[in-house]
């Protein structure tokens, strides 16, 4: 069973992924696990293919939910990312890191994009 703060994430990406949608993305595959890492969200906009982040939190208390993504994360996705487009045969397709920010608050749900978020990080 899952707990509460992985339900919480849950629905973060369950939004993310119909915003997403919503401003033109086509979801190809969720939750992708490598053997390095995770990938939440696997879109494309366009002739990109984007590898998304979602970082959702409750409140602003603890700062913005992109502030979360720290340089060992941002290895973590690149290298999850290189391993995705190995073994699809993607290795030629542009591709870039969106995080699709969630902070819960009084109004709902407020969800930010930010496209390019970072370039890929390895080492």
């Amino acid at each position: 069973m899952r707990n509460r703060q992985q339900q919480f994430g849950d629905s973060g990406e369950a939004a993310a992924a119909r915003h997403l949608k919503r401003i033109g993305y086509r979801i190809v595959m969720r939750n992708f696990h490598g053997r390095r890492g995770e990938v939440d969200i696997i879109a494309r906009d366009g002739d990109t293919l984007v590898f998304v982040e979602v970082k959702a939190r409750r409140s602003g208390r603890f700062g913005s939910p992109k502030d979360a993504l720290t340089p060992h994360k941002q290895r973590q996705l690149s290298m999850a990312a290189l391993e995705y487009l190995k073994s699809t045969g993607l290795t030629d397709t542009r591709a870039r890191f969106d995080v699709v920010a969630i902070t819960d608050g009084a109004e709902g749900h407020r969800i930010e994009v930010v496209k390019n978020a970072f370039e890929l990080a390895y080492g």
